[in-house]
């Protein structure tokens, strides 16, 4: 989440007028992010967040509302987006297609807990079960071909010894077998800061944007390495197997899910350290943007690659 596109008070008054919403009461930029204009927005009927899409078209969009609102119902804590008078969820606001969806309790952390990460994974295994009937589908966009045509255009900002790394992973998964796995709808981004954890219970699953269909494994993968990870980019043995083992509680893996788990890390910390190099180096323009340090997913790739993480099954 950030902020592009500047919003004024009486722009969204007036916007929230084709709703049911009650009055304005406050509104808020939400600065942490990178892809879309975010603000919290206060009203007479309770608190919402207001998002304004800027690099997804209106014709993209029904996938991610409409899984949202699926999710929601069916007892997935997520964001539920908001119709408005013509029963659309998706609007326009200042030029850029835009969303109101209902706010969660809870707050990110930063340092989980063992307890954290087991409430996670099994919150991201009924996540994965529930989206098994939702009836769309979408590309994942930050697949093998993006790999290799986003690391094409950065590696000139790198050392020779990052550049022939980076190479070489971009090659190695370029096949990777997702399309073999079990699959399905996947967050594709569930990161600390995209859950809201209400004391030791998950209270909110938000910014869905990066959500595609592909293998579930990935999404496991990707969730840890980011919850479970030390700050030398090593994981974290306990908080590893805690996730692990509360996530096989809800979803177990699949044998195949198991020997391909080691180079599922891998290719999970390349499409991180590809786009934190993208952000980096060939930022768009915005009012509020903090781009991630790309290095903190190099020492992750780096240290899977010396590791055989199937040690934690």
């Amino acid at each position: 989440m950030a902020v592009f596109t500047r919003v004024t008070e009486a722009d969204i008054s007036a916007w929230l007028s084709d709703y049911s919403l009650g009055s304005l009461l406050e509104l808020q930029g939400i600065p942490a992010g990178i892809e879309n204009t975010n603000y919290f927005v206060t009203t007479s009927n309770g608190r919402f967040v207001l998002t304004l899409f800027e690099v997804l078209k209106a014709d993209e969009l029904p996938f991610y509302l409409n899984l949202m609102s699926h999710l929601a119902r069916h007892g997935i804590p997520c964001p539920a987006p908001v119709a408005n008078g013509k029963n659309h969820f998706l609007g326009e606001l200042n030029g850029k297609p835009a969303c109101i969806v209902s706010r969660l309790s809870g707050k990110s952390v930063t340092q989980p807990s063992v307890a954290n990460c087991a409430a996670v994974g099994a919150m991201l295994g009924q996540m994965h079960n529930a989206s098994l009937s939702f009836g769309s589908t979408m590309e994942n966009a930050r697949g093998a071909a993006w790999r290799a045509s986003a690391a094409q255009q950065v590696k000139r900002f790198l050392s020779a010894e990052d550049a022939a790394l980076l190479e070489s992973e971009v090659a190695l998964h370029a096949d990777f077998p997702g399309d073999t796995l079990p699959r399905g709808v996947i967050h594709g981004d569930l990161f600390r800061d995209n859950v809201l954890m209400d004391g030791e219970r998950v209270g909110g699953l938000i910014d869905f944007y990066f959500a595609c269909t592909d293998a579930f494994v990935y999404d496991v993968a990707i969730t840890v390495n980011d919850w479970c990870m030390a700050a030398d980019g090593k994981l974290d043995a306990g908080r590893s197997r805690a996730m692990l083992e509360a996530y096989q509680s809800v979803r177990p893996l699949t044998p195949a899910e198991v020997d391909i788990w080691p180079m599922t890390l891998r290719v999970a910390a390349l499409r991180f350290w590809i786009s934190r190099l993208y952000d980096l180096h060939l930022p768009r323009d915005g009012e509020m943007v903090n781009p991630h340090d790309p290095d903190h997913f190099k020492r992750i790739l780096k240290h899977h690659i010396a590791s055989d993480q199937t040690v934690l099954f």
